[in-house]
């Protein structure tokens, strides 16, 4: 069975370009979900089943980091990783999201190579 990620950042266009550099990477998901926000990411994945989660940290109604936070409190969501893919990644945002258990980042712009090789090892 293969698996699913969740995608979530407040540009489809960035969703896309995110989903183009997962297939180029050679990572093969069956199912691709998207959601623009914190907010809309939870909704998913309260109803879907996902194996990892990208996430902007900049967006509007429910941030990244906010989302972390929120996903940590929830027992049926808490366990899913969660990939930082942000234009933020100094040490002291990404140290916050590791802190509410985000597994790691990918500093935009990125490439299929580092998508692959910081996500690869995840899955």
């Amino acid at each position: 069975m293969g698996k699913n990620v969740l995608l979530v950042d407040d540009s489809s266009t960035m969703r896309k370009i995110i989903g183009r550099s997962l297939r180029q990477a050679g990572i093969d998901f069956d199912n691709i979900f998207e959601a623009g926000d914190g907010q809309e990411a939870l909704a998913v994945l309260e109803k879907e089943s996902v194996d990892i989660v990208l996430s902007d940290i900049n967006m509007p109604n429910m941030n990244g980091i906010e989302f972390l936070r929120e996903k940590a409190g929830r027992d049926a969501i808490k366990d899913i990783p969660v990939l930082m893919i942000s234009t933020e990644t100094g040490d002291d945002i990404i140290g916050e999201a590791k802190s509410l258990g985000a597994v790691g980042s990918i500093k935009k712009p990125f490439t299929p190579d580092k998508v692959n090789e910081v996500l690869g090892p995840l899955l």
